[in-house]
This record gives C-alpha cells, sequence and structure tokens, in this order.
C-alpha cells in the first residue's frame, strides 16, 4: 500500500502489525519519551528554579498541555494506520478535504530525523563512557582531568565518528527486524533495565550520606526562587519532555489496538516520564554534593561531573559503568521512535521490505550526524547563525520545528477532526473528553505559541 493507494476497507489496518498488548505500548512511548534529557536537564533546572515549585508547576503543565497533545497524536496515528505522511494525507481528505495536510508528516519525518542526526552521535559518547569507566579512566581522577578527557574524545572525530556508527547501527539492526521482532523485544528488555538500573544507582545514592541533601535540592518548594521565567522553562519542559510534535508517538500509536484507552495509556505515560526524571534527579545530585561539586546541566553534568563523582567513590567505577549503561539505553529507546515514522513512510511509500527502509534512512541519518561529530573537531571554527552545524541543527528542531509540528497535530485533532471520529478513539463522549476537547482547542495551541516565543527569545 502506497500513500496515495489507500483503500477504503484497509484504513483500520496497519501494515506493520500491532503491538501485542496495552503494556508494551506503554513501555514503547515510555522508552521514547525518557530520553538523555531526563537525565541531564529536568534535575538541574527543576533544582535552579525552585526545586518542589517547579515540579508542582511543571505537573500542572505536563497534564494540561504534554498529555492533551500526546492523545491527540496517538488517535490521529491509530485512526489514520499508517506512516504520518499517509495517515495526514487520509485523515486530512477524510475529516475535511484537504490532502495537504500530509505535509505536517513530512514535517514530522525531517525532524525526526535531524534529532536523531546528533541524538545518535551524543548517545556515541555514552557508550563510549562505558568503556571509559570500566578501563579506570576515571578513578581518582579531577573534574579537570575528566574535561581533558572529554575534550579530547570530542575533538577526535575518527572516534567520535566510531561510536556514532556503532550507535546508529545496533538502532537499524533492531528497527529493521519488524514491530514484534525487534522494537517489542528492544524495549521489553531496555526499559525494565533502565528501571533496574536506576533503582540499582538509587541505593548507590542514599548510602552516599547526602541524599536528603539531593531531595532538598531537587523536591523542597521554594516559591521564591520561581520567577516568571521559570514557569516558561517548566511549561517548554512540560512539552519538550514527551517526544510529542515529531511523529514518533503519532507511528507507534498506528500500531495501537483499537481496544486500548488512549486517555489512561497516555496518563500511564506522563507519570512514567515524570518519575523517571525525579530519580535521575535523585540519582545524580546526592553524588554530585558528596563530591563537593557543582551541580550543572546538560554534557558537563553527564560526561564531565559525574565521571569525577563516580572515580573519587568506593564501587564508584562499577557504578559508572552501570550509568553510563542506563544513559544509553535511555538513548536507544528514544532511538527506535525518531527512526519508525521515516522507515514506515518507506515501507509504505516504495513498497521497500522493512530491512531495506531501516538500511536506507539509518544511512542517510548517519550521513546527516557527520556534521554534529565535525562540529567539534575538523568544523569546530565554521559557525553560522546560531553557531555550529550541531547548534544550528539543535536550533533548528527543539525551537522551531517541533513546536511547529505540536501545534498543528493538536489543531488537526481539536479543530480539523470532527467530534465523532475523536470521540471514538477516545471512548466516546463525556466528562474527560470534553477536557480533553477544551484543553486540545484552545489551551495546548497557545501554551506551544508561548513555549515558541520563549525558545525564540521573543517572550
Amino acid at each position: 500500500m502506497f500513500e496515495n493507494d489507500v483503500a477504503d476497507g484497509d484504513r483500520r489496518n496497519s501494515l506493520h502489525r500491532h503491538w501485542s498488548s496495552r503494556f508494551t505500548f506503554i513501555l514503547a512511548v515510555t522508552g521514547s519519551a525518557v530520553g538523555l534529557g531526563n537525565i541531564w536537564k529536568f534535575p538541574y533546572i527543576a533544582g535552579q528554579n525552585g526545586g518542589g515549585a517547579f515540579v508542582l508547576v511543571y505537573l500542572f503543565f505536563v497534564f494540561l498541555v504534554g498529555m492533551p497533545v500526546m492523545m491527540s497524536e496517538i488517535l490521529i496515528g491509530r485512526r489514520g494506520r499508517r506512516n504520518p505522511v499517509a495517515t495526514m494525507k487520509l485523515l486530512g481528505e477524510e475529516e475535511g478535504g484537504a490532502s495537504q495536510w500530509r505535509y505536517l508528516g513530512y514535517l514530522a519525518i525531517v525532524c525526526s530525523m535531524l534529532i536523531l542526526s546528533y541524538y545518535s552521535f551524543i548517545a556515541g559518547w555514552a557508550l563510549s563512557y562505558v568503556y571509559e569507566s570500566v578501563s579506570g579512566t576515571f578513578v581518582d581522577a579531577s573534574i579537570a582531568e575528566v574535561t581533558a578527557t572529554y575534550q579530547g574524545f570530542a575533538s577526535n572525530w575518527v572516534a567520535t565518528a566510531i561510536a556514532h556508527t556503532l550507535f546508529m547501527a545496533t538502532t537499524v539492526a533492531l528497527v529493521a527486524r519488524g514491530v514484534k521482532r525487534g522494537l517489542e523485544w528492544a524495549v521489553r528488555l531496555m526499559v525494565p533495565a533502565l528501571v533496574g538500573l536506576m533503582i540499582l544507582l538509587l541505593v548507590f545514592s542514599i548510602n552516599t550520606g547526602y541524599f536528603s541533601a539531593g531531595v532538598e535540592f531537587l523536591l523542597a518548594p521554594n516559591f521564591s526562587e520561581l520567577s516568571w521565567s521559570g514557569v516558561l522553562i517548566a511549561l517548554g519542559q512540560a512539552f519538550f519532555t514527551l517526544s510529542i510534535g515529531i511523529g514518533a508517538v503519532m507511528a507507534y500509536g498506528a500500531y495501537l489496538p483499537q481496544e486500548t484507552s488512549i486517555p489512561g495509556t497516555a496518563a500511564v505515560v506522563v507519570c512514567a516520564d515524570t518519575v523517571i526524571a525525579l530519580l535521575a534527579g535523585l540519582i545524580v545530585f546526592p553524588i554530585v554534593f558528596a563530591n563537593g561539586l557543582d551541580p550543572a546541566e546538560g554534557p558537563g553534568l553527564v560526561f564531565m561531573t559525574l565521571p569525577s563523582a563516580f572515580g573519587q567513590m568506593s564501587g564508584g567505577i562499577l557504578y559508572a559503568a552501570v550509568f553510563f549503561l542506563l544513559l544509553s539505553f535511555a538513548a536507544w529507546t528514544s532511538a527506535f521512535s525518531l527512526m519508525e515514522p521515516s522507515v514506515a513512510w518507506v515501507v509504505e511509500r516504495f513498497n521497500r521490505s522493512r530491512v531495506e527502509a531501516a538500511v536506507i534512512i539509518g544511512f542517510l541519518i548517519w550521513l546527516m550526524g557527520f556534521g554534529s561529530v565535525l562540529s567539534f573537531s575538523v568544523l569546530s571554527g565554521f559557525k553560522f547563525y546560531k553557531g555550529t552545524i550541531y547548534e544550528n541543527i539543535d536550533h533548528l528542531t527543539s525551537n522551531i520545528l517541533l513546536p511547529i509540528g505540536g501545534f498543528f497535530i493538536v489543531v488537526f485533532a481539536g479543530w480539523v477532526m470532527c467530534r465523532n471520529s475523536t470521540a471514538e478513539e477516545l471512548g466516546g463522549v463525556g466528562p474527560a473528553y470534553s477536557v480533553w476537547r477544551f484543553l486540545a482547542r484552545y489551551v495546548a495551541p497557545v501554551a506551544i505559541v508561548v513555549v515558541f516565543l520563549q525558545t525564540s527569545g521573543l517572550l
């Protein structure tokens, strides 16, 4: 079946089979949502913006904005049962006669491929740090020494290219196996393993003697430190954390059995994503404080501060390896969902096998990834607009394409799709449906515009 040749009788049958259970779908979407940002961004911005006060505002926004958009994307995916391009074309014609909605599907595919192109290269660092941890590189290493290791690795384009290639090759191999033998097998293994590794690291953090300091930094509500800027950051994090707006959830939703409740499933995913982000903070900050280090955000926290902290502690090397394995699993489960929209499109549009599609898309993403790989080495001096190639891709996807995608997805579900269609997917008309419809039509679109203005520096 091609996007231009979808028979009426086939509209509710996915070409890629269905998830075997609601639980597997929850694992898959949770794995998609839980990524590097949960571990290196959320804990830090929560601690710096009022701790528990920020968390409360974040939870308010994640249910007010994030969950309605996620529900919208899942229901669109399940309604269309195709890749994002074909789904948007089919439903656009079915609901309002506008096949031009397919361009939203193309935007989602381009955005997800661009994100994975630099995500893979950073995830490759995490894989490399598993080896560095086991080999003892971080034993008794100071921040300066670990920073030198990080900078040396980042500037060595051959080493980073190998790590990038290894990560992408593994991702392609699993995505190529399909929904049942590839994606399901991977998320059933990696998501529980991720949670298990987090529990192991949490026990380690509790035994540092600084667990209460970490809890206070992350969770103690301090509304005096929560500024208007912090509120906007909480809104942005609530939107960005769930992997919405890039077609990944739509592609996964296409494989969701019809009898599965979308509202209940989305609520579980949102809660799981939040719990994992909070757990990450409860793991990271006691370790940082136990070593008298300052909490940081982003790669600095993960690839410089934490390795030094682990290296100073008894048994820390083993736990460092566990931590970077955890980071790798989080990256892989996100990578699968980022590849799925484009792979499904190639399979359906060009009648290719799943293996062929995964190899073609994987190769293109791998090739695009060299823009980011070289941004830290031979092309570090090549800067335009927002900086290096990596910085421009990050800015384009995070600040422009992703909010645009999320905005039009929720507008399509709330305003273009008829009430009967959305009610059928969400379990019928009732109080819960009315709440979703109000949020999807009026609250979420306005909130996403605010996010766009905030990330663009216009607000």
